[in-house]
């Protein structure tokens, strides 16, 4: 919604090496989360297995036009991390998107499927994947797309059909990252998953992210007794909604890429990357903030402090 001139002045704000932050990392999601104009999936065919209506139109619209745009104007490779909010609800115990739910048995091949076919589309456009998590935040039932997964149920995942089915598919170089949630459990999970050596060696790394208290204790932790495996912070934002030009928002910013990069951390992913005056659009109505906002009603863009003070590191 905003004008040309406006989408570019955002783009190469984040992008571009050398008039802007140059970043070198993204994340987007597959499958609708809660930031979406609504609750979609790739495949809503019911007992799809094969994934014969499998497609990616929905992304076609806004998402992939802007990834694109960024490729162009980053001019150096963009390590892009797709991560689930939710399998189709049809893959689902509780025959829904939202609202937690866990994946069913019988659909676990189908699944795994679902992450190879939706990077061989995304490629097929022109996006290279450099990396995947399992699944955004799976100890949270969220009243927005979520599916529980407990720290068994990962780990027999990756092991015995994510992993193999990106292999399959000659994807086998592509990154696994487990865990996806917060730092106050990222040491527990890494010692459930990393103790199985088959699935300990399809997984690249963790990601984790800030909602549950600093714990970077935690990221040092688990470096230090898998000093193997490559830690990533994977989101995080400000909750609430947004408040324009509050200098405690850089700060807070600052004192958790410190802490998380002084603790071994390997990388850091903010969250979104451009909310509206409301901290939306978000369909479940969980508003945040962003370094960037965009008006549309008067096409303005404002940089939060946040936004700087991403660019010193």
């Amino acid at each position: 919604n905003m004008s040309n001139e406006k989408r570019k002045e955002i783009i190469e704000a984040y992008f571009h090496p050398k008039h802007g932050l140059g970043y070198s990392l993204g994340r987007t999601h597959m499958n609708s989360c809660d930031f979406t104009l609504g609750t979609y999936s790739c495949d809503d065919v019911a007992g799809d297995v094969e994934l014969k209506y499998f497609n990616i139109e929905r992304d076609k619209r806004y998402l992939i036009p802007f990834i694109k745009e960024a490729l162009l104007v980053s001019r150096r490779p963009l390590r892009i991390v797709v991560s689930p909010w939710s399998p189709p609800a049809w893959m689902k115990t509780n025959n829904r998107m939202n609202n937690g739910g866990r994946l069913r048995e019988e659909y676990r091949a189908a699944w795994a499927l679902f992450y190879v076919r939706f990077i061989q589309a995304y490629e097929a456009e022109g996006i290279p994947i450099w990396g995947l998590t399992v699944q955004n935040e799976p100890e949270a039932a969220q009243t927005w797309e979520s599916c529980l997964y407990s720290a068994e149920e990962e780990r027999d995942f990756v092991r015995d059909y994510l992993g193999p089915s990106l292999q399959r598919a000659g994807l086998h170089g592509k990154k696994i990252i487990v865990w996806d949630h917060n730092r106050d459990r990222l040491y527990e999970r890494a010692r459930a998953i990393l103790a199985d050596k088959e699935a300990a060696a399809y997984v690249w790394g963790l990601g984790f992210h800030w909602y549950n208290g600093e714990c970077f204790e935690n990221v040092a932790r688990t470096h230090r007794d898998f000093p193997d495996k490559y830690l990533l912070f994977t989101e995080g934002c400000l909750e609430g909604g947004v408040q324009l030009g509050r200098w405690d928002r850089g700060e807070w910013y600052g004192h958790q890429i410190i802490g998380d990069l002084t603790n071994w951390a390997n990388g850091w992913i903010d969250w979104n990357l451009v909310l509206d005056q409301t901290g939306g659009p978000n369909h479940a109505g969980n508003l945040c903030d962003a370094p960037v906002i965009a008006n549309p009603l008067t096409d303005t863009v404002f940089f939060q402090s946040s936004f700087y003070y991403i660019g010193h590191f």
